[in-house]
């Protein structure tokens, strides 16, 4: 309800974030902010940014603004990425050097408009949906493809869905929703293909 709400009375995807922040801040998730980054610290193959382009989005908390964090940012990728992961109301806010930031997912479920001025563009998104304020995929790929871009965009299908559950966050679905992406993935090859090698 509180999601819902936030949607409803914000006008615009920072204003929608500020107010996701405000519900984060007041959340009780179960782990410290410190615990949580030294989970996704532990995940990650490495703590060394790599080398190809990586940009890392987060929302701030105060503004609501969309911000990417990369190689050149000076920020550990293990606090940019606890940053892009802070899901307001499930996991803690992310501080880095005194900034609170929540999962970049808040402004876009995909991000995709970063990928402007780019030729090529393969959008793998955990929803395709939008709302009142947060524009889908699919819209974003529309507005890159007016721009020049060959675009394919993939979503999760039924069999995705599913396997996900109630709960997309739930780790028990882990193994289950691997397996449906793997399955899924098949039905996008030539699309693929098609967009990278054009």
């Amino acid at each position: 309800m509180r999601y819902a709400r936030a949607v409803l009375t914000a006008g615009s995807p920072e204003a929608y974030g500020q107010k996701l922040a405000r519900m984060a801040r007041e959340a009780r998730t179960g782990i410290t902010a410190a615990d949580r980054r030294a989970l996704i610290a532990s995940r990650l193959l490495t703590p060394e940014w790599p080398e190809r382009q990586l940009r890392i989005t987060a929302v701030h908390a105060a503004t609501g603004e969309l911000h990417t964090f990369d190689r050149d940012s000076g920020v550990p990728l293990a606090d940019a990425v606890t940053a892009s992961c802070a899901v307001p109301a499930v996991w803690p806010v992310a501080t880095i050097d005194g900034q609170d930031w929540i999962d970049g997912g808040v402004y876009s479920p995909a991000n995709a408009h970063l990928a402007a001025g780019c030729e090529r563009v393969v959008v793998i998104a955990p929803t395709a949906s939008g709302n009142k304020v947060i524009v889908s995929p699919r819209s974003q790929a529309t507005d890159l493809e007016a721009k020049g871009a060959r675009v394919v965009v993939i979503t999760p299908d039924a069999a995705a869905r599913k396997a996900f559950g109630r709960n997309p966050l739930d780790p028990s679905r882990r193994a289950a929703a691997a397996r449906a992406g793997l399955a899924q993935s098949a039905a996008h090859t030539e699309k693929v293909a098609a967009v990278l090698n054009s």
